[in-house]
């Protein structure tokens, strides 16, 4: 077993927009494993409450102390943003996918999650989760299916909390000085690659490393492994 570089022991992993701890698990669980690091998968509470419940879980995570913090889509956001107002709890960030920085306006995945919260207000979600797989590869149907399926009544509240959430601007995220690994994916239209490029950019201790989501369907730890490599090579610079 390898020893994670910062003397960290534990990462907490926060899920994206409409999605579950047990996508993050696919994700990251062997990958996190595979450096030494504990996982943990906080699940979404959903509704309106979404956001601060996630944060909550970092916080109850560094009770004791210093985590690595991270996430993917709106989970990275919030990695992030718990850690511009906990320097002294974090010990460095894995964040795959970010979808945009500051607010969050047009950005696609905001504008995605709007227009299904809409629609599951509309259909109900039985049928608005049906006319949102209907046209998507096999693999996302059978996340978006079960994770969506898992948020109930609340679905609609939980999307439209998560698109109107803010990110952290590109300055904030110059204030991070912790190693922070950054994953993207050059094939999806939803978290843009020039997100995680700017991201990478201004972050003063990062690393990108990419990947595609033709791949992540049929390996979702790839998105793990880009994620993590990027935060080791970060960690070594």
């Amino acid at each position: 077993m390898t020893q994670p570089p910062t003397g960290a022991r534990t990462a907490v992993l926060l899920p994206g927009t409409g999605s579950d701890d047990v996508f993050v698990r696919s994700v990251f669980d062997v990958p996190l494993a595979a450096v030494g690091l504990k996982a943990v998968l906080p699940a979404p509470i959903p509704g309106a409450d979404l956001v601060s419940a996630h944060l909550a879980a970092l916080d109850e995570a560094a009770r004791d102390e210093p985590i690595i913090a991270g996430g993917i889509s709106l989970g990275a956001h919030l990695a992030a943003e718990w850690a511009l107002r906990n320097p002294d709890r974090c010990a460095g960030l894995l964040l795959a996918l970010p979808g945009w920085h500051g607010k969050p306006e047009a950005a696609p995945a905001a504008v995605a999650a709007r227009y299904s919260a809409a629609s599951v207000r509309s259909l109900g979600p039985t049928a608005a989760i049906a006319a949102a797989v209907a046209d998507v590869p096999a693999w996302l149907a059978t996340e978006l299916t079960r994770a969506w399926t898992g948020y109930g009544d609340a679905l609609a509240d939980s999307l439209d909390t998560a698109a109107d959430r803010l990110a952290p601007t590109l300055d904030e995220l110059a204030g991070l000085s912790v190693p922070c690994g950054v994953a993207g994916c050059t094939d999806d239209a939803i978290h843009p690659i020039e997100v995680a490029t700017a991201w990478t950019r201004v972050l003063p201790q990062a690393v990108l490393c990419t990947t595609r989501l033709e791949i992540i369907g049929v390996d979702p730890e790839a998105l793990g492994r880009a994620t993590v490599l990027a935060w080791l090579k970060a960690s070594q610079g």
